[in-house]
């Protein structure tokens, strides 16, 4: 008897389980059918968005960005929708659509600024300021397939636009880079056919075939471009190649400050002397060909922030001048033609520390 009440038991008691599971299954599957108070509800469009602007760094399965929108801290990358409108503004340097634009391949623009005048205080006339509160970065001697590139990729990434000066027979033989640097809005310079550094003591019709000559070079790459300046290599001015320069509508460009880059004395060195030498308005002499420019490369990436910080950094203007009178080299307080606004003014005329003396040994 014993027996049969435990076995009657135990029957009854899995009778009560099956029905207490099965009425809860019967209870989960009413509240979670489509519609039901518990079913999953389909994240909406504007929520997906804004859980994605509340992470930087959000990503699909696969540990990439989110398909279908851009990853705010990466370059590039995919997007379906407009920019955040809630993100900071971009920096002066950058256009007000958010990224570099390319230059007009001509150079011709309406709006371009005029290119700068005649300077009393340089040698023979030549340029030794920007006349405004903006410092000016120049790179001589190429364009150079190894290090021209790298120093058009450096300027890019800190929206930094500057001035080429550009020897001939370098642009003869490379016009895909003249080319590049024209695309990125840099300014042109004429630095002669071949680096002749004596090319000033020449006949006036010898320095009018060399200058000619490294003109028609440069615009067989890009037509119609404007080179609206010449710098003599070594800095060895003469009034007779400056009259040549400017009967062909070029101004003649000096410097402020020279590291001394060509002489490979380090990065470190190139660095810290430009980082001393440079004031508001300063014109600035860096290589980026000639010779191994590693050096040049590693400063420079140090400098454009540094100086970025501290001064407006801009392209030399490029454009039909506005007058013919040398100006007196006294920056204004005018804004620069391009990059961000900053800087005080120096003293009238005088050139920042780093401009060699006479006879002080320069490779331009």
């Amino acid at each position: 008897m014993p027996t049969m009440s435990r076995t009657r038991m135990l029957t009854i008691a899995a009778l009560v389980a099956v029905t207490v599971l099965g009425g809860a299954y019967a209870l989960g599957h009413t509240l979670g059918r489509p519609g039901g108070p518990l079913a999953a509800r389909p994240e909406s469009r504007a929520q997906h968005q804004a859980d994605g602007a509340t992470d930087q760094h959000s990503a699909d399965r696969a540990g990439g960005p989110a398909e279908g929108r851009a990853d705010p801290g990466q370059t590039g990358g995919p997007t379906n929708r407009p920019a955040d409108p809630a993100l900071p503004a971009p920096s002066a340097t950058v256009p007000p659509s958010g990224a570099a634009q390319p230059a007009d391949p001509d150079r011709t623009r309406a709006h371009e600024p005029p290119r700068l005048p005649a300077e009393q205080d340089g040698p023979h006339g030549a340029r030794i300021s920007t006349g405004a509160g903006y410092v000016a970065l120049t790179f001589d001697d190429g364009p150079d397939p190894r290090y021209t590139p790298q120093i058009l990729a450096a300027l890019a990434d800190y929206h930094v636009k500057a001035t080429f000066c550009l020897v001939g027979e370098n642009a003869q033989a490379h016009p895909e880079l003249v080319r590049a640097i024209v695309a990125e809005g840099h300014t042109l310079c004429n630095h002669s056919w071949r680096h002749d550094i004596g090319l000033g003591s020449r006949p006036s019709a010898s320095i009018r075939a060399d200058l000619v000559r490294t003109n028609e070079a440069i615009r067989a790459a890009v037509p119609d471009a404007r080179i609206d300046y010449f710098r003599q290599p070594g800095g060895a001015w003469t009034a007779s190649v400056v009259a040549v320069a400017r009967q062909l509508e070029m101004t003649s460009l000096h410097w402020a400050v020279d590291p001394q880059d060509w002489t490979r004395p380090g990065a470190g060195a190139i660095a810290a002397r430009v980082s001393a030498g440079v004031r508001p308005g300063a014109i600035v002499l860096l290589h980026d060909a000639g010779g191994n420019r590693q050096g040049t490369l590693v400063a420079l990436r140090w400098l454009l922030p540094d100086l970025a910080r501290r001064y407006a950094l801009a392209a030399l203007p490029s454009g039909p001048p506005s007058s013919g009178t040398p100006s007196a080299g006294t920056p204004s307080t005018g804004e620069p033609p391009q990059g961000r606004a900053g800087g005080a003014t120096p003293p009238a005329g005088r050139p920042a520390a780093g401009t060699p003396s006479a006879g002080q040994p320069v490779r331009s």
